[in-house]
């Protein structure tokens, strides 16, 4: 099956101008010439038959160089017509031209006389659309590869609840579930914002950003902290209650470098940098410890810890504070405890010494029964005397042992009579389920 046309005269041409944008548009954008004309041919052919009402079967050709265009219409030598706008007879055939035969395709041109307009704007039309596309595909390239960085961006506008970041090239997303509690985001407000996720959408690619996510803390410690960028000082773990309180462990393999001490930088000025990127949002550096006791007792900074107990098979911590310490290492509303136990993997239990010497005397003492929940040999013969309960005849060394309990209730052992102990014992015991009891460590 042969295709020849019979081309007349009647050819109209589209503006030269936009032939150079093509050109342009090729060298600057990466537009393929070859494609948009492509993609405006088969427009031009819709607008052909949308307005020439024309159910035919049409060809348009465009010279690229002269930006001439030309109409085809396509039809298929027979001996008999059925459908005169798809089919030609032989004999009609035969007269533009003595080769043809059945089967055949002829192209006979039909170009309209004052279709250059109508070429033209159609021809705008589509190359607009082109680089809308293009330009969209583009910044969906970009900001995809940029998952997972920060950016900076100007605050444009509330819709409802959602907050409009302009990027630069396109505007992101910032949902009220990843926006800081009680930050104002009025009109022109600089802030750092976490690419989450880059979607594709109708109108273009879609971008959601965070401010509360905890790789955004990252992110902060990574431009501010030199050590950090170049890998010296490695973050072993970051959790956050955003914009309210985080923690942040950090390690070093070399020993002349203070991994904390370069997070906080000269007079706190590189933390404080964070703090304030983060409206204030209080921030806990701490040193990661390959062991687990001193890790948790890290985490629970600022408190002092006085001795950590693990429970492996449960990945539970138990640890023991002061007196004074107690209400530091819980927290408001536990909220100390709460970040310590994320950041470490480990559920943590907080007693008292105070507390602590009341199981012990009460007989519900904690209690390291396998090798993997014993801490390191120091005096392991003194740890199990002071997690022991004491039998009714106790020595003078139990006594001993007793009033340095009692101290800090500023009463001697050997003065209390039994029945003002047992009552004691069970107000500290009383003490320790209201403090403790139904204490929320899930992260």
């Amino acid at each position: 099956m042969n295709a020849r046309n019979n081309t007349g005269k009647g050819k109209v041409s589209v503006n030269l101008e936009l032939i150079g944008a093509l050109k342009e548009l090729e060298r600057d954008r990466g537009i393929a010439r070859e494609i948009l004309l492509e993609a405006i041919e088969a427009a031009i052919v819709s607008a052909y038959k949308r307005n020439y009402g024309s159910a035919q079967n049409v060809r348009v050709d465009i010279d690229g160089h002269t930006g001439e265009i030309t109409v085809f219409s396509r039809k298929t030598v027979v001996e008999e017509v059925a459908d005169d706008s798809e089919e030609i007879a032989l004999e009609e055939a035969q007269t533009i031209d003595p080769n043809y035969q059945v089967g055949d395709i002829i192209e006979i041109e039909v170009t309209p006389a004052d279709f250059g307009r109508i070429a033209a704007q159609t021809a705008k039309q589509v190359v607009i659309q082109r680089i809308r596309e293009a330009e969209r595909a583009l910044i969906y390239e970009e900001y995809s590869n940029r998952e997972g960085d920060i950016v900076t961006g100007i605050v444009q506008r509330r819709e409802n609840r959602n907050v409009l970041v302009d990027l630069g090239k396109v505007e992101a997303l910032l949902l009220p579930s990843e926006q800081l509690p009680h930050e104002s985001y009025a009109h022109g407000v600089r802030l750092k914002v976490y690419i989450t996720e880059v979607r594709k959408t109708t109108k273009g690619p879609q971008v959601l950003v965070s401010r509360t996510h905890p790789a955004l803390l990252k992110r902060l410690f990574e431009l501010e902290v030199p050590e950090i960028h170049d890998g010296t000082v490695e973050i072993k773990g970051i959790t956050r209650e955003p914009g309210n309180r985080a923690k942040i462990s950090v390690y070093c393999k070399e020993e002349n470098v203070d991994p904390v001490g370069a997070c906080v930088g000269p007079r706190g000025m590189r933390v404080q940098s964070v703090v304030r990127e983060l409206r204030g949002e209080k921030i806990d550096i701490i040193p990661w410890d390959p062991d687990a006791q001193k890790y948790v007792a890290n985490a629970l900074s600022p408190a002092k810890v006085v001795r950590v107990f693990l429970d492996e098979d449960g990945k539970i911590a138990r640890v023991v504070v002061p007196d004074d310490q107690l209400s530091l290492a819980i927290g408001k509303e536990g909220q100390n405890a709460r970040l310590a136990a994320r950041l470490t993997g480990w559920k943590i239990d907080i007693k008292s010494e105070t507390q602590m010497a009341a199981l012990v005397l009460s007989g519900e003492a904690w209690e390291e029964r396998s090798p993997k929940t014993t801490k390191e040999d120091e005096e392991p013969a003194a740890e199990a005397e002071i997690l022991a309960p004491k039998p009714a005849d106790a020595s003078v060394e139990h006594k001993k042992k007793d009033d340095e309990w009692e101290e800090g209730e500023h009463r001697s052992a050997h003065n209390v009579r039994k029945e003002g102990r047992k009552e004691k014992r069970r107000v500290l015991r009383d003490l320790s389920e209201l403090t403790l009891t139904d204490f929320d460590f899930e992260e």
